[in-house]
């Protein structure tokens, strides 16, 4: 499935509207990776840990949103947001929303 974060797709007429679809992932913390990004965190440089959770939460939610426009009938989903917060009571968990407009386009 053609996914993207444009209102259109080059070259292709959309032909239907099949609704506003989401997806969303919910990640919780580690403590031994907490641990090391505190480490790295003063000694600076990237957390490989953190950036590795950030990336299947957001895969997740990109998945999901595509299970759900081409259940009602999408080939391509339109406009995606992807949307990032730290939630909890102590900020341990990470979420990741993905929305966007599923659509079906001539064929690609």
């Amino acid at each position: 499935m053609l996914v993207t974060t444009t209102p259109s797709v080059e070259g292709h007429r959309i032909v239907r509207y099949c609704g506003v679809h989401a997806g969303e992932a919910i990640l919780g913390a580690n403590v031994i990776r907490d641990f090391f990004a505190n480490i790295r965190d003063l000694v600076g440089g990237r957390s490989q840990a953190y950036e590795r959770e950030l990336q299947r939460a957001r895969d997740i939610a990109l998945q999901e949103l595509q299970e759900k426009a081409a259940a009602a009938g999408a080939n391509a989903v339109v406009g995606i947001d992807l949307d990032y917060e730290v939630i909890g009571q102590s900020g341990s968990m990470l979420m990741v929303s993905a929305s966007g407009t599923g659509v079906v386009v001539e064929a690609l």
